[in-house]
């Protein structure tokens, strides 16, 4: 028998459509354009596929050695942000989960996380504060200012408290530490909200670059969105001088159109190859660990 075609799957569909080419269609338009010249680009006539293809904007990018070293940089923050983020929002997040009982102060650190998700110290106080101590320059400034991503903290709280308790409470007639419990019982089960919060972690270390132009004065340590968002498009008299016949021809095939959007796709390019390994567990661990039991 044919199951009979719902209104709201139908309904349902189309908005979600229209909200993934939303998505899609700036992405496919930033592609288009980085591929094309200044004139189709500056005229508007570049849509979903490149116009007058050139490459002029990305060898511009990757001919600089600073654009590795920069790249290395942001590497280096994600390995040491990601890790930091996920350990302490995985200490942070076994305790919270247990009820007043067993954790009397449950409820003052929660307030004092949920506190801190609505105000801040602002940036000035948190420049002085990095700057006494003695974190200017150096990858800790990027990385120690949001060691404990509270909303992280949260989804794993709930996902342990979805947990059975039986499994801690059989582990706990058998022996094991409650350190014991969370690596070897917790940690495992929790897995899908794990890769969530990852996936989170290395999305905001990779694309945050505002925290690089202020705490960071080397231009040599800055991570690589920073550098690409100083890169500008500049062509003088006096620096045409300096410059070959061929490297003339190919800064005047570029605008700042066809620059910003070699940008975007460049920085977009590593999310996109580790999305994939981790958005099987996406769905299940932000909505596991997104509802209270």
């Amino acid at each position: 028998m044919r199951q009979k075609t719902n209104f709201f799957d139908v309904l349902n569909l189309i908005i979600l459509s229209v909200m993934a080419l939303s998505c899609l269609i700036p992405i496919l338009n930033a592609i288009a354009t980085s591929f094309s010249d200044k004139t189709s680009a500056a005229l508007g006539n570049v849509y979903f596929w490149p116009v007058n293809f050139n490459l002029s904007s990305y060898q511009e990018i990757f001919k600089d050695s600073r654009y590795f070293t920069a790249f290395g940089v942001s590497v280096e923050r994600v390995i040491l942000g990601v890790t930091v983020n996920v350990l302490l929002s995985i200490f942070m997040a076994f305790p919270l989960s247990k009820d007043k009982h067993a954790f009397p102060a449950r409820n003052i650190y929660m307030w004092i996380l949920v506190f801190t998700m609505l105000f801040n110290g602002g940036l000035v106080p948190t420049f002085i504060l990095i700057k006494h101590l003695n974190l200017m320059d150096t990858i800790w400034a990027l990385v120690l200012p949001g060691a404990v991503p509270v909303f992280s903290v949260i989804i794993l709280m709930n996902f342990f408290k979805g947990i059975p308790k039986s499994l801690e409470e059989a582990a706990l007639v058998d022996g094991a530490s409650p350190l014991y419990i969370l690596l070897k019982i917790m940690v495992p089960l929790a897995k899908p909200s794990i890769a969530t919060i990852t996936l989170f972690a290395v999305v905001g270390h990779w694309n945050s670059f505002f925290d690089g132009k202020i705490y960071i004065n080397t231009p040599a340590k800055q991570p690589l969105q920073t550098y690409i968002q100083s890169l500008t498009v500049q062509l003088s008299t006096q620096a045409m001088q300096n410059m070959r016949p061929e490297e003339i021809i190919r800064q005047l095939k570029m605008s700042n159109l066809t620059f910003n959007s070699a940008k975007a796709v460049v920085s977009m390019l590593p999310i996109l190859i580790i999305y994939p390994f981790l958005q099987k567990y996406f769905v299940t661990g932000l909505v596991m660990g997104a509802v209270k039991e």
